[in-house]
């Protein structure tokens, strides 16, 4: 079994709970298996699931950008940056109205730099900082640069803005949250979190197994002339592949194909073509 499974990850559960559970439903602990994108366990969502030799795409598919349902609750900042956490302060929460919150809310589209929070899985000297932080340890983060290219407000309720954002990899939306609150003059916290979409894979299509063929969308089609050489590893040159459709994007990825057969996805480098995943 080679692709992926779209999972809508429960509340409560981690990432690595899913993947557990997948092995024991599937009955076999040898399978390759990863995920795109760690869920925290109070979020629900998209959860990419990546099985056989579909693992060997991850660190192209984290590339993606991402879409989250966000609800951020305004007068309480705590520990963890989320509803899990103690309360570590309190603040007024100054009057506002659904203008005011949309434009706090669009001043954050485009290109910033973000501090990661303690409470990630982000690793500082091969240690996650969540564990750092469970033990009353906190390390100097250097900021990273996210990029936010859609954020919409959904509703108001009182103290809670709830707001859908599209971002790029590696946007912590729980500091997006203390964020936005500081804009408006006040602390918050991220009290609910959910993943929508992680690319082209989309929650309402949990459930939904995509084979490796189809994982990878928009790329080129290529038929394979010189099979053995390509099956040895050993790059083809122009007369020893055909393209059969040009790509939509700008990967060098592409599906190969043998006498219209799927056989993997190759790579290609300055009009060499080489082998990346064969099934």
């Amino acid at each position: 079994m080679n692709g992926v499974l779209i999972v809508d990850k429960e509340k409560g559960m981690t990432s690595f709970d899913v993947i557990r559970q997948i092995k024991r439903e599937k009955k076999d602990n040898k399978i390759k298996i990863g995920h795109i994108g760690t869920l925290d366990p109070m979020a629900t969502g998209v959860l990419p699931i990546l099985l056989g030799e579909a693992t060997k795409l991850s660190d192209y598919l984290m590339e993606h950008d991402k879409d989250y349902v966000a609800i951020l609750k305004l007068g309480e900042k705590r520990s963890t940056g989320d509803q899990e956490g103690e309360v570590v302060e309190t603040a007024d929460i100054p009057e506002f109205d659904e203008n005011k919150i949309k434009e706090v809310l669009n001043s954050f589209i485009g290109k910033s730099e973000q501090i990661p929070p303690m409470y990630s899985a982000l690793k500082v000297n091969g240690k996650k900082l969540y564990e750092l932080a469970r033990q009353g340890i906190e390390v100097e983060r250097k900021p990273r640069i996210i990029e936010i290219t859609k954020i919409e407000l959904i509703s108001i309720n009182g103290n809670e803005v709830k707001f859908k954002v599209t971002c790029s990899k590696g946007t912590y939306i729980r500091t997006l949250c203390e964020d936005i609150a500081k804009k408006l003059g006040t602390v918050g916290y991220m009290a609910d979190l959910r993943r929508t979409r992680v690319g082209n894979f989309k929650v309402e299509n949990a459930g939904t197994f995509i084979e490796l063929e189809d994982v990878l969308q928009g790329i080129r089609r290529i038929e394979v002339l010189n099979e053995k050489k390509l099956i040895n590893g050993v790059s083809l040159n122009e007369k020893e592949y055909k393209i059969i459709k040009d790509s939509e994007n700008n990967t060098n990825l592409c599906n190969l194909y043998i006498k219209g057969k799927y056989i993997g996805i190759g790579e290609m480098n300055q009009n060499n073509l080489k082998r990346k995943i064969i099934i």
